[in-house]
């Protein structure tokens, strides 16, 4: 005895949806750092970020200018609840733009970072403001902002853990991390 069209069909239909469903439940397993606005529909997997530049000459650290193992590439810090460049952060951005320039071959991802104080989604839109102002600056020095993917982190990768003033100052950053 043969089934029906309609009820092959259905059967179908029904094993599309379940295949769908896998999927879905599968990508939403799947950690990425999307940046707010690196372009495109772009994401970043730092374990990509990581092996693509493990054979490359800068002195490669996952942790990036973070790591204060990159000569010539350094993190910046920032006031309480701002997104300015200070004088000083200025300064900075302007020996990191020699060493982006430097290495031509190497597209730098600005990671913008908050202290804990504040929602969730106040410190990602914060973080993203400073790595937007980061990116803005290198672009004025001539920076092609094609090599400046950004990303938000707000306050889910603190440097250094504490609630007092000198934890927050070192977590209200944004880095720098090479990518090929």
């Amino acid at each position: 005895m043969q089934d029906s069209p309609k009820k092959n069909s259905s059967l179908q239909i029904l094993k599309l949806g379940v295949l769908a469903l896998a999927l879905v439940s599968a990508a939403a397993c799947t950690k990425k750092n999307v940046q707010p606005d690196g372009g495109a529909g772009t994401a970043v997997d730092s374990s990509a970020a990581d092996s693509a530049l493990a054979d490359k000459d800068i002195s490669y650290d996952s942790m990036g200018s973070d790591s204060g193992n990159i000569a010539g590439l350094n993190t910046v810090y920032f006031e309480f609840d701002q997104a300015r460049l200070s004088n000083e952060t200025k300064e900075t951005l302007k020996a990191n733009a020699d060493w982006i320039r430097n290495n031509p071959d190497v597209s730098v991802q600005i990671e913008g970072h908050t202290d804990s104080r504040g929602s969730t989604e106040y410190n990602l839109s914060l973080g993203e403001r400073r790595a937007k102002a980061v990116r803005q600056y290198l672009v004025s020095l001539g920076i092609d902002s094609k090599r400046l993917p950004i990303i938000s982190y707000g306050e889910e990768k603190p440097l250094m853990p504490g609630d007092n003033e000198a934890s927050w100052g070192k977590n209200r950053r944004a880095n720098f991390v090479p990518l090929r």
